[in-house]
């Protein structure tokens, strides 16, 4: 069997920080967030989170801060959920959640009413000003308001002002929320009956009621369970089977049915199938080596299938897939929040 190519793929993540006018980053400037939570996530993964400079990094994370409180997936972008969950576990890699001042948020409300209001918006956020270390920067302290101001009556999510709805807002919303220990801030009951509302016959999820069941819409309802207590609402069997049939003669999975195995799929297949305890039903041996052959060897980064081009979205997801099958070498990642378990410990009961 191939075997990983670590230190070739931090590397890869590396260098295509420091090559800001490459066709790859270029492209993928409007959601450089949440290629920064793939990239320092793979990089803890690998042991090397100390390669990149923490105080640099966190002070870019705070100017994707917008005035709602939510942060933007680069500077001067407009914020959405998925930016802001990618904010929270980038801080909570480096654990610096407490930057973000969340306890202390109401008491600027009086002080700053008028800046709130000319906000126009229900999310608004209140402003704190944040000291940390030397970097001597000034910071939006991000509020739950906004990740729980976009929840609509029936207990689902949106992912911005505009209003899209999809279960995996619902996810990212809990998850955010979860991290930060402000569950409470919202209708967890009614958020986990929206979801329960999405699923199938299949036993799979969708992204809306009636909407198909997809393996990444699959990982966001059941992650979100997880994270809830509430997997008593999966028929596990049913939904192990429907999982455990995406793996294809390669090794790899697919996302549906009679689609291509793609190596983030390691991810959102296997990581619901460990939470519902049926990770049994698939060859993980098989799993492994496809995900391996994915790899450059020369330059490193992962690829979604052997031999085509990689990037930093597939070797996160390739590296996070290995975690999951416990391959030496690369720590432990939690499958419901998606960063390793040791920043999860420390986050949610400081161990």
């Amino acid at each position: 069997m191939v075997e990983l190519a670590a230190d070739k793929h931090v590397r890869y993540i590396v260098s295509v920080e420091k090559k800001k006018d490459s066709f790859e980053s270029v492209v993928m400037e409007h959601l450089r967030m949440n290629g920064a939570y793939w990239g320092l996530t793979t990089l803890d993964l690998l042991g090397k989170l100390h390669v990149v400079d923490q105080d640099e990094v966190i002070s870019w994370v705070m100017e994707c801060q917008h005035e709602t409180g939510g942060f933007g997936g680069n500077i001067g972008h407009d914020p959405h959920i998925l930016y802001t969950l990618s904010a929270v576990q980038v801080l909570a890699l480096f654990d610096k959640l407490h930057i973000l001042d969340v306890d202390k948020v109401s008491n600027w409300e009086s002080a700053f009413n008028l800046e709130i209001q000319s906000l126009n918006t229900n999310f608004a956020s209140t402003v704190a000003i944040c000291f940390n270390h030397n970097l001597k920067y000034y910071t939006l302290s991000l509020s739950y308001d906004y990740v729980a101001g976009l929840q609509h009556e029936d207990g689902s999510f949106a992912g911005d002002i505009w209003g899209e709805v999809d279960t995996r807002f619902s996810y990212i919303a809990i998850c955010c929320l979860s991290l930060l220990r402000q569950l409470n801030k919202i209708d967890v009951e009614k958020a986990v009956n929206f979801i329960v509302k999405c699923k199938n016959l299949d036993g799979g999820f969708g992204c809306t009621p009636g909407g198909e069941s997809h393996a990444g819409q699959i990982f966001c309802c059941v992650g979100a369970l997880a994270i809830t207590g509430s997997l008593h609402h999966i028929d596990k069997d049913l939904l192990g089977w429907w999982l455990c049939e995406r793996q294809v003669k390669s090794g790899g999975l697919n996302g549906r049915p009679e689609k291509l195995p793609d190596v983030c799929y390691s991810w959102w297949v296997l990581s619901s199938l460990i939470i519902i305890d049926r990770v049994h039903w698939i060859d993980k041996e098989k799993l492994a080596q496809f995900i391996l052959d994915c790899q450059d060897l020369d330059k490193g980064g992962i690829s979604d299938r052997p031999d085509d081009a990689v990037d930093v979205f597939h070797t996160y997801f390739g590296v996070a897939g290995l975690s999951l099958l416990e391959y030496p070498g690369v720590k432990a990642i939690d499958p419901a929040y998606a960063l390793p378990v040791d920043v999860v410990n420390k986050t949610l009961v400081g161990s």
